[in-house]
Order: structure tokens, then C-alpha cells, then sequence
């Protein structure tokens, strides 16, 4: 039987694994196959941030002319001489190191570090010694990172590594243009860690999962290595980038560097896969994969399963074989919420697979991840809880979910406890009804501290028209249910959907000043609107009032549509104002400066009064 190699390539995260590879070790090995797995993101991180490695990338840009970032280079031997213990430090493997690290002269000081003004603010206190540490580490790496991206490797970033080839390439060309060139020396890194990979696991199929743009190229990379080094090898791709990306592809170029690409869920496909390359099954039983046919064209074999793996039958994730203890944890932004994406160790798992909604309009509702819901029970939730617990020795656990149903959300809560199982926990919602203040406070005593939830556009009217199920006055009334509960809260907003006008964005703000002003809510992010192709916005945008523009499709990756909103406002102009005023909400001032100030050209005033959502609670 195939001895299949799973790898998540650079960059995804740098403080956690990415979850899929643990999902299909489990699923596989509990069919019986050997299976192994390797995260190239830490890998590469820690092949290139120790002092040898940065030693001699700033004593071999020397050479170079207009040297990028000249404040690392000029302090090259301080940056080489403390990469390791700052390393060691973000890997929380020794935290007295933190008293050195917040000493004025012990890290050299660059760019990032002399922009900020206030370092030594109020956000850390006079006890804050560990995370002001985190944060200077923080900098301190990203200076580098800085240097390596203006001198060595353009597309070098650490979660989004070459994203702005990978995103929204309608066609093949640019990235088969940069895949013709010499890797340059971090791409070598990344062979060599790839090569090691092989030889130690000698593997028949290798299988990269491609979550993000920023993944994209790299894994492209490295099946052009398998491909032209180790023929005999067979390479397949998949991920979230391919479910949305990569559903219309009829440009055979891609299949140079890999055999096959599948859609969806990899439990099933992939099985089907090892049991076509073990000769056990012919091509036409493939499912939801695309691969070259006999005539060089782009083949897409989807037979219908024979069996289907719902999510309730699957069995736990598995990390083994991950170096858990290299984890970083990092300190980028000063926000609470934020810093749960990169800060720490937790195991991922999923609540419920898809949707229970499943009617956003700006939502990718027509594709498997979303649309296709399946439960389970609270027992197999906590079942497979203690098991990476066991496994990992991490009680911290972020469940993945689109949006986690409230009703399964109270059985597990009730099962943790009943169970006296204690974890960590936080997860995304919607802000429905069913969160009220005495399920609210189940969650918190089951371990929950965060949430994350869509307020989108605060309007009813959009919030109607996009068939978000919430209306600002539900909203309010469940992120206070949360907050009085010690558990914080964080909205995704969004501006600029179709028909918005210039006084709904105005608007919008108001509601977002009110609920922090309130104490609903505790971080934010904006988005501008993008139409997608697979949401129902892109799908009828005639519905919306919208006409879409392009991109044309040239036969790779179809996804982010750009469209025209003949009755929205100027969407984009607004993007700084929303972001600085977002940013004194964050940090709890600022509320009584009025809208206008925040923006560079005249607005309208709210229409809202000053005390809409205090009315609500």
C-alpha cells in the first residue's frame, strides 16, 4: 500500500499547525495506511532564523548594490549574535529571557522599532515584563524578515509568502514565469528541508494542502522538485485554495508540477487516490480530482462515493510527527483578539462541518465546506478533545467552525463539565438569539474566553438585504450576553457592499462606536467588500444592482470578481477614516471625538442617536 507524505508548505502559521494534515493523518491511519507528516512553514522558519543562516545573508548582502533595510545590515553582528536566544524566547522555552530582552540596549534597534513612538506604552504596565518582551522579540524578527524580502527573496512574508502571484490568477502565466527561474537562496532552504522530508519517509505519494494564496507557489515549487528529482513519486494538491480557486481549471500547465489536484473534503478523494496509484481502482473511479487525461487536457474524474464520511464518523486529528515544541508564539498588534491567531499553541477542531445558516449572501454558500453541514454528538466532540490532549499535552483549543451552532455549543459546554474535562476554548458565531445571557455564561464556565462573529455591515437594511438572520439591536443584546460573561468579543465589519451609501457607512461607524463605547464588543476588523464567484452575490449579482467586471477567466484560478455599483458610494476613500477611528475605539478612546474628524474629507452626520444601542440593552 502507498506510503503517503503530508505537507502544509510555507507560509500558513508560525505559532500553531494548520489543522489539515493532522485531520487526514487521523482519517488515514485509521484505514490503515502509513502515513507521515511535515509543516515546511516551521520548518523553513527555523532553517533560516538561527545565527548561522542570518550570519551569512548580512555578510553576503555586502555585495549587494542599494542595499534594502541598511539599518539591520549596518547592525548585522548584534541581529546574527541574538537571533537565538530571541527564537528561543518566542518558543517560550525559557521565559526569564524576557528580563534581557526588554533591556534598552540588548536588541538592536531598526526600522519597526523606531516607528513606534510610544514602545514602552500603558499597553504593558509595570508587570507586563513577558509580553512587552513578545512584542520587542516580535520586531525584532520582522526587521529581518524586512531585510530578507528587500534584499533575497521579494516574496518572502510569513503567512502569506508570494500571495500576490497565487491571488486571483486567472491565468497560469506569472506563476509559471517564476517557476522557470532559479530558486533563490530561501527557496534552496526549502528543497534541502523538502529533500530531507523524502529521504527520511520515502514516501509514494506526497500530498501539499494549499489553504491560502500564500501557499500557492511554494507548494508548486517543491512538486517541480519531486517531479523532476524523484519521477517516481506521485504529487497532489489540495486545500482551501483549490475548493474555491481552482473549481473551473481547464489549463493543463499546472499538472507539470503535479498528478493530481482535489476539490472539497481530501478524506474521500484522497482515499480514492492511493487506491489508484496501489492499482486497486481505475481512473474513472476518482472523485472530485482533476488530473492530465491521455491527450493532455485537463480531466475532472467525480464518481459518486461509494461511502460517505460524515463528519460525526471521522476519527480525531493527529499531530504526531510535528514538531510541537518549535512553535512560536508572536506579538504583532496590540489587540487582545488579534493576537489569538499568533499568539500561543492550540489545537484545532471542527464543532460542526459547514454551515447551519448557510444564507449569507456574500458567502461561498454553494461550496462543500459551507453548504454541506453535518453534526455530531458532545460525546465524540470530547472524545477526541481528550485525545489531543493525550496526544499534544495542549489544553487550548480553537474550534474552526464557520459558524458553530448554539445548540451544540450548550451540549458540549454541559459534557466538558459533566465530564470535568477543562480547557481553553474560543470559536466563530453568529450573533443569534439563541445566545442568551445564561448560555453565555455555560460557555464561559466550560472554558470558552472568545468569540469572533459577524456584524458585517451594521445596518438592517444591508444587513436584511445580505440575509445575515441578525438585526444591530439582537447584536448588542448578544455581545453584552458574552462580555458580562468575561468572554471577548470580536466583529468582522464590513463596508462597501452593493448599494451602501455614503450615509450607511457613517452609519455603520456610529453603531460600531456605540457597541465599544458599551462594552459589547472588544475588537474589530474591517473589510472592504469583495464579490466572490461562488456566493450568491456573484452568482445573481443582477439581484444586488451590481454589473461584474472581470477578472476574465484565462483557465486557472477564478475566484475575487471585481464588479461596478452604480448606486454605492466610493467605497475605497473611506478605508483610513474607518480604520484610524476603529483603532482609538480599540484602545478605549476616542469616543467622544465626532465622525467627521476621523475623515479627510466632509461626511454626512449619523442619523443614529447617541444612545441607540444603550436603549437596545
Amino acid at each position: 500500500m502507498a506510503n503517503v507524505l503530508l505537507v502544509t508548505p510555507p507560509f500558513t502559521q508560525l505559532n500553531t499547525p494548520y489543522p489539515a494534515t493532522a485531520y487526514l493523518k487521523g482519517f488515514l491511519e485509521s484505514k490503515g495506511i502509513k502515513t507521515s507528516q511535515c509543516d515546511l512553514s516551521i520548518e523553513l522558519f527555523n532553517s533560516i532564523f538561527n545565527k548561522d543562516f542570518i550570519h551569512q545573508i548580512l555578510e553576503e548582502a555586502s555585495h549587494l548594490e542599494d542595499l534594502a533595510f541598511l539599518e539591520v545590515w549596518e547592525q548585522r553582528k548584534a541581529y546574527s549574535d541574538k537571533v537565538d536566544t530571541v527564537v528561543k524566547y518566542l518558543q517560550n522555552h525559557e521565559v526569564t529571557l524576557a528580563h534581557l530582552i526588554n533591556h534598552p540596549e540588548y536588541l538592536p534597534k531598526a526600522h519597526r522599532y523606531n516607528m513606534e513612538e510610544h514602545f514602552d506604552d500603558w499597553s504593558f504596565g509595570q508587570l507586563g515584563i513577558l509580553d512587552r518582551a513578545k512584542y520587542r522579540a516580535t520586531i525584532f524578527i520582522e526587521e529581518l524578515g524586512d531585510f530578507i524580502r528587500g534584499n533575497i527573496d521579494e516574496f518572502f512574508a510569513f503567512t502569506k509568502y508570494a500571495e500576490q502571484i497565487g491571488s486571483s490568477a486567472s491565468s497560469f502565466d506569472t506563476i509559471e514565469e517564476f517557476l522557470s527561474y532559479e530558486p533563490n537562496q530561501i527557496e534552496d532552504v526549502l528543497l534541502d528541508l523538502l529533500d530531507q522530508m523524502l529521504k527520511a519517509h520515502k514516501p509514494d505519494l506526497v500530498c501539499f494542502t494549499v489553504p491560502f494564496p500564500g501557499n500557492l507557489f511554494a507548494a508548486l515549487r517543491c512538486g517541480q522538485h519531486i517531479k523532476f528529482n524523484y519521477p517516481n513519486i506521485k504529487v497532489a494538491m489540495g486545500g482551501g485554495y483549490c475548493n474555491t480557486e481552482l473549481r473551473s481549471l481547464s489549463d493543463s500547465r499546472v499538472f507539470e508540477f503535479v498528478d493530481f489536484i482535489s476539490l472539497d473534503d481530501g478524506e474521500s478523494p484522497l482515499l480514492r487516490i492511493i487506491e489508484y496509484i496501489d492499482n486497486k481502482t481505475t481512473v474513472q473511479e476518482l472523485e472530485r480530482t482533476f488530473m492530465k487525461g491521455k491527450l493532455g487536457e485537463v480531466v475532472y474524474q467525480n464518481k459518486t462515493p461509494n461511502t460517505i464520511f460524515h463528519h460525526s464518523k471521522l476519527p480525531a486529528p493527529s499531530y504526531q510527527g510535528l514538531p510541537l515544541n518549535s512553535y512560536l508564539s508572536f506579538l504583532d498588534v496590540k489587540n487582545p483578539m488579534h493576537r489569538l491567531w499568533s499568539d500561543g499553541r492550540w489545537n484545532k477542531l471542527t464543532v460542526s462541518h459547514g454551515c447551519y445558516w448557510m444564507q449569507c449572501s456574500f458567502c461561498d454558500v454553494t461550496l462543500d465546506y459551507i453548504g454541506n453541514y453535518q453534526n455530531t454528538t458532545a460525546d465524540d466532540l470530547v472524545n477526541k478533545i481528550e485525545k489531543l490532549i493525550d496526544e499534544t499535552g495542549v489544553t487550548g483549543f480553537h474550534f474552526v467552525d464557520e459558524a458553530a451552532p448554539p445548540k451544540m455549543l450548550k451540549a458540549l459546554a454541559e459534557t466538558l463539565i459533566a465530564r470535568e474535562v477543562y480547557i481553553t476554548w474560543w470559536t466563530n458565531i453568529r450573533f443569534e438569539k439563541t445566545f442568551t445571557p445564561e448560555l453565555c455564561e455555560l460557555l464561559a464556565k466550560s472554558g470558552c474566553i472568545a468569540v469572533t462573529g459577524g456584524l458585517e455591515v451594521a445596518s438592517d437594511r444591508l444587513l436584511a438585504k445580505m440575509k445575515k438572520g441578525v438585526d444591530i439591536g439582537q447584536v448588542a443584546r448578544v455581545t453584552q450576553a458574552f462580555a458580562d460573561n468575561n468572554i471577548m468579543v470580536h466583529a468582522y465589519l464590513m463596508y462597501g457592499f452593493p448599494t451602501q451609501t455614503e450615509q450607511e457607512t457613517i452609519d455603520s461607524l456610529e453603531v460600531v462606536r456605540q457597541l465599544f463605547e458599551n462594552g459589547c464588543i472588544h475588537s474589530a476588523f474591517w473589510h472592504l467588500f469583495t464579490t466572490t464567484a461562488h456566493s450568491p452575490v456573484g452568482k445573481n449579482p443582477e439581484e444586488f444592482n451590481i454589473e461584474i467586471t472581470g477578472p476574465a477567466f484565462l483557465g486557472f484560478a477564478q475566484n475575487d470578481l471585481t464588479h461596478v455599483d452604480p448606486a454605492g458610494a466610493e467605497h475605497q476613500k473611506y478605508s483610513e477614516g474607518l480604520n484610524l477611528a476603529l483603532q482609538n475605539y480599540l484602545n478605549g478612546v476616542g469616543f467622544d471625538i465626532p465622525l467627521q474628524e476621523w475623515f479627510g474629507f466632509d461626511v454626512p452626520e449619523t442619523t443614529h442617536h447617541e444612545h441607540m444601542i444603550s436603549d437596545y440593552l
